[in-house]
């Protein structure tokens, strides 16, 4: 994403507008594309959100994050302070 020290002003959030064609298809805009490292062929999943919409994002960054959850709570769970007496 671009510069990470400012990864959530509204000029790093912003890529553009995009049209929903008759197919239901729409563009993801190059330079998101380009920021998010999305290419030909990648799969991505779609989010809801009842007040904002929809979201996309790249099935193995998905991944990654239910690998590093899943090894938080595995450590979570061997920590001896969080063991019953």
């Amino acid at each position: 994403m671009p510069d990470s020290d400012n990864r959530c002003s509204i000029e790093n959030m912003f890529f553009g507008t995009v049209t929903v064609g008759e197919r239901g298809q729409v563009v993801i805009p190059a330079e998101a594309r380009k920021a998010f490292g999305i290419e030909t062929g990648d799969k991505l999943l779609v989010f809801a959100h009842h007040e904002h919409g929809v979201s996309l994002v790249k099935i193995d960054a998905v991944q990654r994050f239910v690998d590093v959850l899943r090894e938080t709570i595995e450590r979570a769970g061997d920590s001896p302070s969080e063991q019953p007496e």
